[in-house]
């Protein structure tokens, strides 16, 4: 198994940047890919970024691109997000997820961090 801890949300205003930390522990070996995910009230969860551990390619959603940075440090076993020119429409709660199996679906998540863009 494998345990996710997110960690640097917060209030911030708009244009403003926050970096978003996720800690894995356990079997970190078995990750194939770390994605970050969020979700907004009354929203269903959307993709917002990942990355390929082994050689850490990224792919973003569109609303994202240009503005958020995905990286990974394995020896540290942590994958950041770096927020930059936030919106309040990224307000939401940031979720750290992990999967073992290229094109598989998620299968482990963190507890989330909220995330507030105030405008």
């Amino acid at each position: 198994q494998v345990q996710l801890v997110e960690s640097g949300g917060g209030l911030v205003q708009a244009g403003g940047s926050l970096r978003l930390s996720c800690a894995a522990s356990g079997r970190t070996f078995s990750i194939y890919t770390m994605g970050w995910f969020r979700q907004a009230p009354g929203k269903e969860r959307e993709f917002v970024a990942r990355v390929r551990r082994s050689d850490g390619s990224t792919y973003y959603a569109d609303s994202v691109k240009g503005r958020f940075t995905i990286s990974r440090d394995n020896d540290k076993n942590t994958v950041y997000l770096q927020m930059n020119s936030l919106k309040p429409e990224d307000t939401a709660v940031y979720y750290c997820a992990g999967k073992t199996v290229s094109g598989g679906i998620y299968e482990f998540w963190g507890q989330g961090t909220q995330v507030t863009v105030s405008s």
